[in-house]
């Protein structure tokens, strides 16, 4: 994709924003009547009165740093071994003990950290705002290598097999060596006119990278040389219009045995054979955000806001959860017996996975949660738009 067709693309989502929330906005410069009625009609789902049936506590809480939720970043933190690794836009990187939220070593950077961190193989990784590529030693904070793509990276890269994949918002993945920082390889992905603010984070498998596309793919790409393995379409694009026509992979896709699970824009979410490529099964329902991946379920949430639970093995629908319309959730994790979705005024709604029942409702911090959470050692650990960061366990 070119930087033309990259403003393009930026611009035309911009302009249509008011479309994607509803088409109030262009008849209330006018102040009439139905225009108040869509207005009315926009608003987030009151929350429903419910009885709390589990509990869950805070373990504890922390700032990142200043976050920036009017760039439309989605920020998430990183577990590895175990430590927790969370940026933010004006807050560089920190490192906190995942059992405590101690806090063990900042790194402080100009950059305007806008993707990731990725963690693993003893490297955190981040992006920023102008391309910039930032590898850290995982256990001090020290400065290992820094590189540059020539797009904005507003997701987390992924680390393995000897390499750093990066995906730029131009569409591309960039592969570095995971020591020195030079450049492997590139590959590009489909340019589409019109798509969902965010973009798939690169997986690491097996040899090779998977991940979604502005097109409603999931591709495999070999982690040695770049070459493209084989594609596989979560979503077609049909309608009248570019919004209409919008697939958007952007959701990381969930890699269980040689399974990959995958959601799209459209609400398309399906399970693809990681070897072959082949689609084993095809759900109507899901969305742009990601998945949430239980014992015998994964857990979407779709362009409306409805909360789904579909079987592993068959796609079949389990349950939904209709209660949170327009009230911006994010994609859904999965702890144990309980999935968790966070929404736009920083609560965090909790569902007992066997027939998605609201147990608990728990509001954090100030700020959307737009990111989806971070299940590791029986805890959620969940990140909004203002930089906090909070781990929560089931009672």
């Amino acid at each position: 994709m070119t930087v033309r067709s990259t403003l393009f693309k930026t611009s035309l989502l911009v302009a249509g924003m008011a479309t994607l929330v509803g088409c109030s906005s262009f008849k209330n410069l006018f102040g009439s009547s139905s225009a108040r009625a869509d207005k009315k009609a926009a608003k987030p789902a009151e929350l429903v009165k419910f009885t709390a049936t589990a509990n869950f506590s805070k373990v504890w809480s922390v700032s990142a740093g200043k976050g920036d939720d009017s760039a439309g970043l989605v920020q998430s933190p990183a577990v590895a071994d175990g430590h927790v690794y969370a940026a933010a836009v004006s807050g560089g990187v920190r490192a906190y003990d995942l059992a405590t939220g101690k806090q063990l070593w900042a790194y402080d950077s100009k950059a305007r950290i806008s993707g990731g961190p990725g963690a693993g193989q003893g490297l955190v990784v981040v992006g920023g705002l102008d391309g910039e590529v930032i590898a850290l030693d995982a256990a001090t904070g020290a400065e290992k290598w820094t590189a540059k793509v020539i797009n904005e990276v507003i997701t987390a890269p992924a680390i393995g097999n000897g390499v750093v994949v990066v995906r730029s918002n131009d569409g591309r993945l960039t592969a570095f060596d995971m020591n020195t920082g030079e450049k492997h390889w590139t590959w590009s992905a489909e340019p589409v006119a019109l798509s969902v603010r965010g973009n798939s984070a690169p997986l690491m498998g097996p040899g090779a990278v998977f991940t979604g596309t502005d097109s409603g793919k999931l591709v495999a790409i070999g982690a040695a040389d770049g070459g493209q393995g084989w594609e596989a379409t979560v979503a077609d694009p049909d309608g009248r219009n570019e919004l209409q026509r919008m697939v958007d992979v952007d959701g990381q896709p969930v890699l269980e045995g040689s399974v990959l699970y995958a959601t799209s824009y459209k609400g398309r979410t399906v399970a693809v054979d990681g070897p072959s490529g082949q689609i084993m099964w095809a759900q109507e329902h899901g969305g742009a955000g990601g998945v949430g991946l239980g014992a015998t379920a994964l857990v979407v949430s779709d362009a409306n806001d409805v909360v789904w639970a579909l079987d592993k093995a068959t796609g079949a629908p389990m349950w939904s959860y209709p209660e949170l319309t327009r009230r911006s959730v994010s994609a859904p994790a999965v702890l144990g017996d309980y999935a968790v979705v966070g929404d736009y005024d920083g609560y965090l709604h909790w569902f007992r996975m066997s027939d998605g029942h609201l147990v608990n409702r728990i509001r954090f911090g100030s700020g959307p949660i737009r990111s989806q959470p971070v299940v590791a050692d029986g805890m959620v650990i969940v990140q909004n738009s203002g930089g906090e960061i909070a781990a929560f366990r089931a009672n």
